[in-house]
């Protein structure tokens, strides 16, 4: 039995218990149909991921990484639609990798800063596929542009199966990894200098970023992936009193926006990769909002103590 049968035979029962409590006329059926089960399943455990991900990136200054990969992606995927052979999805993880080491090795190296290297290969990467797309692509070019902003009605059992396997082991990896990715996000000098194999734990952290930035590209688009990867975890930040704090709020704030950019892209039909993106950005702009409330308020008590 492959994965995505085994958690839709195991999770789907359940699902189908919770839809009479959903609300709307189009959501429940997430909850109650299989083909709509998919893409569900698939947002949860990309958010999971990508709340505790997003966590790492922000306190290693690489906020715009999966913004930067995401166009990589996008690339890569315009070849391998043009190219064939492959699935053009295994074309963007090839070429995310790739990236991804590259930009790690010139950040290590301080050759050039993280930002410069994911702007390099943000506008090559995506240069080589839009040209690509344009002298050889014909037809393909509408294919590949349904990647720039995600639609989770679109996913197919084989992305449904990328994606699952992406999470879980990505998951796991920074779960077992944890206090190592923290240590060395933090210091990595003071990592080295305890005898941690900083190298091979970024390089290994760099390959798993890609990686899971591809799968998000099936959920959210190229364009919106920062939604989903950052502004969850940056949300998080206002809130957390520490980086543990952070992790788990980024998580659960990941999680309730797919959810609520789902239910609010059925009821109004719009696509569920930007109704997220916007639903993440009020989300965030409503949480700074509260905050910065309730520091007038207590300041000045403060102040009169």
């Amino acid at each position: 039995m492959i994965l995505g049968d085994f958690i839709l035979e195991h999770l789907g029962p359940h699902l189908e218990e919770l839809a009479p409590y959903m609300p709307g006329e189009i959501f429940p059926l997430y909850f109650s149909w299989e083909y709509f089960q998919r893409p569900l399943i698939a947002a949860i455990f990309i958010a999971l991921v990508a709340g505790l991900l997003g966590s790492f990136l922000l306190v290693k200054n690489l906020a715009l990484i999966g913004d930067g990969l995401g166009h990589v992606a996008f690339g890569a995927i315009g070849v391998g639609v043009v190219v064939g052979g492959l699935a053009p999805i295994w074309f963007a993880v090839i070429a995310c990798v790739f990236a991804a080491i590259i930009i790690d090795i010139l950040q290590e190296k301080k050759w050039l800063t993280g930002d410069a290297s994911i702007a390099i290969f943000m506008t090559g990467f995506l240069g080589l596929g839009l040209v690509t797309l344009r002298l050889y692509g014909n037809e393909s070019q509408v294919k590949v542009e349904s990647y720039l902003w995600g639609d989770l009605n679109l996913l197919s059992s084989y992305n449904f199966e990328f994606i699952l396997w992406v999470s879980i082991i990505s998951y796991l990896l920074m779960i077992v990894f944890y206090n190592w990715l923290l240590s060395i996000v933090i210091d990595p000098i003071a990592a080295l200098v305890q005898g941690l194999r900083v190298r091979i734990i970024g390089l290994i952290f760099s390959i798993m970023s890609a990686v899971v930035v591809v799968a998000m590209v099936q959920i959210i688009g190229v364009l919106l992936v920062t939604a989903l990867l950052v502004t969850p975890a940056a949300t998080a930040q206002l809130v957390g009193r520490s980086f543990a704090g952070c992790v788990i709020l980024a998580q659960i704030f990941a999680v309730a926006i797919i959810l609520l950019g789902l239910y609010l892209s059925a009821e109004n039909s719009t696509g569920t990769g930007e109704m997220t993106a916007l639903v993440s950005a009020l989300v965030f702009a409503i949480v700074a909002s509260i905050k910065l409330t309730v520091v007038k308020i207590i300041t000045p008590m403060q102040n009169n103590n």
